[in-house]
């Protein structure tokens, strides 16, 4: 591993960087069942007072401790450590052990590191966090209001033991989240207000008065309120010949301005909307614009229906997050694939938003090996980025060591996440190739992706079709070139076929979509609890005695 890294000493990568970042060797030793060989666990609610040689008793049962490394606790009342062992089976071992149990009056939570990280991607939220397809269960209908704060502010809005925000999410009825881990160290943090309009602003203004209490309290003199929006809902803002944004200032009686458009970058679309005036005026004009913001998204939103035919399961909010920026809506080749491409494919759930579904996907995206450096970038900067943005986890295969260096060409890249959290990695993988001139002059950006499918027949003969009908159709519609092994029949059916998919991201996405919509018809995944759950809720109550639901499959067992 370490050989396998020293052609990157000069990204000067942390040992965790690495972890996270790239696959274990493929020689690397694994246990039975092929699961992790990272050995490190994560212990949380030590009490302050507590030394390693407290805790240590605790570790031996299980194994030889290697490492043991203080890190930044969530709750600043306790401490959070992580546990290096000598292997997996012993760290798994300690996270069965020590989960859950007391130590001087705390209860330890115990986890393998790996799960930690995991959720934590699976947590990491989009500059479109909240909006449809965008912030998870419970967060599909509000168009959320975002802020941006002082540092220096937070914690009055929070106040002692959240007692302020806790009053203010009670009186508003908004749910407000303050995301102060965000950007450690930065002057100015981010707020996300959740609710309808009127509960937003009520929240907003009360937030205002805080922040002004605050200033006066420590001769700040005035404040103002700063309104975070995605690039692409400015220009209606503003207006034409800045028509809008005059006509709201006029009416709120508000100096209102807009950062300019050379702050965004691929990982942040979002522009800086600051309004001054009293806090009664700024509320108004924060009502007036979020009005304005949520009316053009929502235009957005049906603008982008017909093109979301070409990705069926996708959000169209995915597709809208990655845009106007290099292969955006501002770019050279536009958003969307052109108005040639037949649009004929029905969504795959009527009346149901594309998109809604957690199911974590697995992809492998195959890059030149001389464009590793550039995805990593300085201290693994780039793709930590790239997986706080898209929330999926991205690591990079090593160099394989019994195969000459110049006999490998290319690096796999394993892409786990949603449908969403898909698109949006994959997305900014062909955008860094792009900006860093791997393609000549206008042409575009051409991988392989790689997905697996069951290898029954029935799957592997849906997507190839009779006489290769199917296939063709694919390849004439996506415009990408799509290749399945010819012995896909000596396959094992319990294992699985490689798909190879090869062309610009459009096509590339709209064809992985697509043989993913054919697989779940044809393999439909088993439903979740909630779903089950729901469906019972809906089931008419009836005083015969229950009878266990045909096929068995469909059953909830006790």
């Amino acid at each position: 591993m370490a050989a396998n890294l020293d052609q990157f000493a000069d990204l000067e990568l942390s040992k965790e960087d690495r972890e996270q970042i790239f696959d274990p060797p493929l020689d690397a030793p694994k246990t039975q069942n092929g699961a992790s060989t990272i050995a490190k666990i994560v212990i949380s609610g030590i009490p302050q007072h507590a030394k390693f040689d407290d805790i240590e008793p605790l570790l031996k049962p299980y194994g030889k401790v290697e490492h043991c490394d203080a890190v930044t606790s969530k709750d600043p009342t306790t401490q959070t450590v992580h546990i290096t062992f000598e292997n997996h089976d012993q760290a798994q071992r300690a996270v069965s052990g020590l989960n859950g149990i007391d130590f001087e009056g705390s209860k330890l939570l115990v986890e393998l590191f790996e799960t930690k990280v995991a959720r934590r991607s699976a947590r990491a939220r989009s500059q479109y966090a909240g909006m449809p397809g965008g912030g998870g269960p419970g967060r599909q209908t509000d168009f959320p209001l975002r802020l941006l704060v002082a540092s220096e502010m937070v914690g009055a809005i929070i106040g002692r033991q959240g007692s302020t925000i806790r009053q203010i999410t009670q009186n508003s009825r908004a749910r407000v989240d303050v995301h102060r881990k965000d950007n450690v160290g930065s002057l100015e943090k981010a707020i996300t207000i959740y609710g309808n309009p009127e509960n937003c602003t009520s929240a907003c203004k009360r937030i205002l008065e805080v922040m002004q209490q605050e200033a006066n309290n420590t001769n700040k003199g005035e404040i103002c309120l700063k309104i975070l929006a995605h690039n692409n809902l400015i220009g209606r803002i503003i207006g034409k010949s800045g028509n809008t944004i005059k006509r709201i200032m006029q009416d709120t009686d508000t100096k209102i301005t807009v950062s300019s458009i050379n702050d965004i970058n691929s990982f942040n679309l979002e522009r800086i909307i600051t309004v001054k005036g009293s806090i009664d005026n700024m509320s108004r004009g924060e009502s007036q614009i979020s009005a304005k913001l949520r009316q053009s998204y929502e235009n957005d939103l049906q603008a982008l229906a017909p093109q979301s035919i070409m990705f069926p399961g996708l959000h169209p909010m995915a597709m809208m997050s990655t845009a106007g920026n290099g292969m955006g809506f501002a770019g050279r080749s536009g958003m969307y694939p052109g108005s040639s491409y037949p649009m004929y494919q029905p969504p795959t759930a009527p009346g149901v938003p594309p998109g809604s579904s957690d199911v974590q996907e697995t992809t492998y995206l195959y890059i030149p090996n001389n464009a590793v450096g550039a995805i990593i970038g300085t201290k693994g900067s780039h793709i930590r980025n790239i997986i706080r943005f898209s929330g999926a986890s991205v690591k990079i295969a090593p160099l394989e060591a019994d195969k000459p260096l110049e006999q490998q060409t290319e690096r796999k890249v394993t892409i786990v996440g949603t449908p969403e959290a898909q698109w949006k990695a994959q997305y900014l993988i062909f955008e860094k190739m792009r900006e860093e001139g791997f393609v000549s002059g206008t042409d575009d950006v051409r991988l392989t992706v790689e997905i697996l499918v069951p290898s029954a027949q029935v799957s592997v003969g849906r997507i190839i079709g009779k006489g290769g009908q199917n296939v063709r159709e694919l390849q004439r519609v996506t415009g990408s070139i799509i290749k399945l092994p010819e012995h896909t029949a000596a396959t094992p059916v319990d294992e699985e076929t490689t798909v190879h998919i090869i062309g610009p991201f459009f096509s590339v996405q709209s064809a992985q979509r697509r043989i993913r919509t054919m697989m779940l018809a044809t393999n439909p995944p088993p439903a979740t609890n909630r779903q089950k759950s729901s469906k019972g809720k809906e089931t008419p109550t009836s005083s015969a005695p229950a009878t266990p639901a045909a096929p068995p499959s469909s059953s909830t067992n006790a």
